[in-house]
């Protein structure tokens, strides 16, 4: 990982396009290929678990890519936050892999996600209060047909509240970088798979354990058409335990 100038503003803008462009086409790239893979090249073999079969609308999916990129550009400056406060040596994210246990890697990643999880089904509570809905998480809930698209689709102010958490994550939380990044791929994938409108966990006994206790594209699919029910992030834990999740859930 290398330093730069942060008092050049010409290179700190060039990194935060480029990292805008890094994560936009990562996006594109992850929740195209995830669509044409269920919804095209096994299409047969996943019909049945198409949630909703009715054909998204060309100004839907315009509408979500265009929120898509300015969420995408917000993330990218979030992330020259978090490599700002690396380069001056403010956050617990190390580079020597021999610095922690290697059992620590997946624990790093796994506690990270449970903060993120929590903060989020907290805030998602709050933004649907009716005084609050409109200015942050109306957006996203225009699509009640979701899309892969839609994973991304958030009103700017709604996207700063997602992101903030991982500043303040990486300042206490120990974790090397590669499982930083890794975090951030499980953050591009579940958003995919639970707004991509095809439940793909194996309906067996350890699918439906898995479904119970995981987020997947039926639980979150209920929260866009449910509205007051199904508030986590990736897991269920807290709908459970705050009574918020739909009877129609997986598991239930």
């Amino acid at each position: 990982m290398k330093e730069i100038d942060f008092f050049d503003f010409s290179a700190v803008l060039l990194l935060t396009f480029v990292l805008f462009l890094i994560i936009f086409i990562r996006f594109l790239i992850v929740s195209g290929a995830y669509h044409y893979a269920f919804f095209f090249l096994f299409r047969k073999r996943f019909d049945k678990r198409i949630l909703d079969h009715t054909a998204l609308k060309k100004k839907q999916l315009y509408k979500e890519l265009y929120w898509s990129a300015i969420s995408g550009l917000i993330f990218a400056i979030f992330g020259i936050f978090i490599y700002f406060l690396w380069s001056i040596g403010a956050t617990a994210i190390y580079v020597d892999i021999n610095a922690y246990p290697l059992w620590y890697l997946p624990i790093s990643v796994l506690l990270t996600l449970f903060i993120q999880d929590t903060y989020y089904y907290w805030i998602h509570r709050w933004m649907h209060k009716p005084s609050v809905f409109r200015y942050f998480h109306k957006i996203h809930h225009k699509s009640v047909h979701t899309s892969v698209l839609t994973s991304f689709s958030f009103h700017p102010l709604e996207t700063v509240l997602q992101a903030i958490i991982l500043p303040l994550i990486v300042l206490f939380v120990p974790m090397h970088y590669y499982a930083l990044l890794f975090m951030l791929l499980i953050m591009t994938i579940s958003a995919t798979i639970n707004h991509a409108g095809v439940e793909i966990y194996p309906s067996g006994k350890y699918g439906k354990w898995f479904g119970h206790w995981i987020i997947g594209a039926t639980h979150h699919d209920q929260h866009h058409r449910k509205f007051n029910y199904n508030f986590g992030l990736y897991f269920t834990f807290w709908d459970k335990w705050m009574g918020t999740e739909s009877p129609e859930s997986i598991g239930k």
